[in-house]
């Protein structure tokens, strides 16, 4: 039979225990400067090295030629208490979990006072102690408060709250932590390298994020993975069918398709993942850290560099392009909706119902007036701008616009109040947002996104008294119109049902002009997804690159 990973690589030293060195730097320091405390108090997490620490401690305390907080190893002592070991007669590990009643502890306390047969020190490790009861603990307490010279405790617990306050208050207590990603990683890398295996990089991260911290858990799935693995070794598919986890390419699909508000995409994600067979709250939950990554990688554009994400490099720029797509405000925004839809899922009967229901609140267009909206609205504004700058034209000065404009905001404002985010979000959605070419000597001209639906004073002063349907500007005759939305529909069916609603008013000197009858219509085809697509069907089918602009009109009346 063989030896289980977390057992052979244990460690037998405190310098081999990995990522606890603000529990193992001062109690080797007290060891060494020989302030032996009677009763040590170890708790954590789960797998994190407790019991581990406990056995170092005591062949530390016992080695020949201690105590030392580095043990010969080559000592009778240290023999029996390794690892591999026999065991000590004098270091004596009890279950409490089996054995925490009032009557074992009776007799352990009875015990506790014969002297140890060949060691320094008698060294008792309780294992699990708050399960011991409290009638337990009070038989134990006169002993743990005035023990003999000889004699050591050791408590272990994952739950220190639960260890009777008399109990803890009597001894040193040391606080275990989870190991970072970072360092679990490279133990893991470490001791692969030991088992000469073959292990893709990729399947690192999901050994990690599986074992949640814990080395013992993290060496157990890696065990389990080397097991099962074939002539080529452990691969990243069979990683990802074993432990259950969402494939980094179905996430994908799911990312672009919310980016690109595509929501038979979304809804065909769901779909894969039922017909999998995978549970429809683990994928929730992948989704949720996939947000959190790309959250950290928006904010932080170096983020694997800093240890912030561990994924591999060839995936950086598939990420840094779905956050940009996104946006801060969007990812925060769809980050709480599916936190809140794995809240709901708990305990329900119907998960992939509440899962379908999570994504469609995240393919909702946002219409409330939170700052959260203003932030993300500014957002999708500066994105455009920022495509409109980098696209300088060449015009007639003397036919450019002379029509006076309000300066769009080209950052957002940090400091605004409630009242004025308010209002700010209201002209937002009466109006959005345009910019117009300028006369600057220095900076080309640039062509408006959405001109203003309601503003007469960009009407000509001999147009104003005419009625609106007499202005009404005839549709015009698109070469190829048909192929063109066939083609768009390949792209992204959002972008041809929006183009569908919209009617052509100029199609001539490689510009498109499109007339809608709202300004939400108007944004949405002026997303710099959908406008993309259509740019990029234009330039394929028509063979020259075509300038759109999308205009807002009221019902029967005329582009202003």
């Amino acid at each position: 039979m063989t030896l289980a990973l977390y057992r052979r690589y244990r460690p037998a030293t405190f310098a081999e225990l990995v990522g606890q060195e603000h529990v193992t730097a001062p109690l080797a320091k007290a060891i060494d400067g020989g302030r032996i405390n009677h009763a040590y108090l170890f708790s954590g997490p789960r797998g994190c090295g407790k019991t581990s620490s406990a056995r170092i401690l005591a062949r530390s305390l016992n080695c020949e030629e201690g105590p030392t907080s580095t043990p010969c190893g080559v000592c009778t002592s240290c023999v029996s208490l390794a690892p591999d070991g026999p065991g000590s007669i004098d270091v004596i590990e009890i279950d409490a979990a089996s054995h925490g009643g009032v009557d074992d502890a009776r007799d352990l306390r009875e015990r506790a006072f014969y002297a140890p047969v060949s060691s320094r020190y008698k060294v008792y490790i309780v294992d699990e102690a708050h399960m011991v009861t409290t009638q337990g603990f009070n038989a134990l307490l006169k002993v743990v408060e005035e023990p003999p010279d000889f004699l050591v405790f050791v408590f272990a617990t994952t739950e220190p709250d639960k260890v009777l306050p008399t109990i803890r208050s009597r001894t040193h207590h040391y606080p275990f932590r989870l190991m970072a990603p970072a360092i679990m990683r490279r133990l893991l890398e470490v001791i692969s390298e030991v088992e000469t295996a073959r292990i893709e990089p990729s399947v690192f991260p999901l050994v990690v994020r599986a074992g949640g911290g814990s080395a013992r858990d993290s060496l157990s799935i890696l065990d389990q993975l080397l097991a099962g693995a074939g002539p080529e070794g452990v691969t990243y598919k069979s990683a990802v069918s074993l432990l259950g986890v969402t494939d980094d390419a179905l996430l994908d699909e799911t990312i672009d398709a919310l980016a690109a508000h595509d929501a038979p995409g979304v809804f065909r994600a769901v779909d894969q993942v039922v017909e999998a067979g995978h549970d429809p709250r683990r994928f929730a939950t992948d989704l949720l850290d996939r947000l959190r990554d790309l959250i950290v990688l928006d904010a932080v554009p170096d983020a694997s560099g800093n240890d912030l994400l561990d994924c591999p490099p060839d995936r950086l720029d598939l990420m840094n392009q779905q956050a940009a797509a996104l946006g801060s405000a969007t990812l925060s925004r769809m980050a709480d909706t599916v936190h809140e839809g794995l809240t709901e899922m708990r305990g329900t009967t119907a998960p992939r119902l509440l899962l379908e229901l999570v994504c469609a609140r995240m393919l909702l267009p946002v219409d409330n007036y939170s700052a959260d909206t203003v932030v993300g609205r500014l957002e999708r504004l500066e994105r455009r701008l920022q495509m409109a700058d980098s696209r300088p034209e060449h015009v007639d000065p003397h036919k450019r616009s002379r029509t006076p404009v309000a300066p769009s905001p080209t950052t957002a404002p940090s400091h605004l109040s409630s009242t004025e985010a308010t209002r700010l979000i209201a002209l937002t959605a009466a109006t959005p947002l345009t910019t117009t070419e300028k006369a600057e000597p220095d900076r080309p001209p640039t062509r408006p996104l959405v001109p203003l639906a309601n503003d007469r004073r960009a009407v000509p002063p001999e147009e104003r008294h005419k009625p609106l349907f007499e202005r009404a500007t005839p549709p015009v005759e698109v070469p190829r119109w048909p192929e063109l939305l066939s083609a768009v529909r390949q792209g992204s069916r959002t972008a041809e049902a929006l183009l569908r609603q919209a009617r052509a008013t100029q199609a001539s000197n490689g510009v498109l002009k499109l007339t809608v009858t709202s300004a939400a219509l108007a944004l949405r085809l002026n997303d710099e997804i959908h406008k993309g697509i259509l740019h990029h069907v234009a330039r394929q089918i028509l063979g020259d690159p075509l300038e759109i602009q999308v205009i807002v009109a009221p019902v029967g009346g005329a582009p202003y």
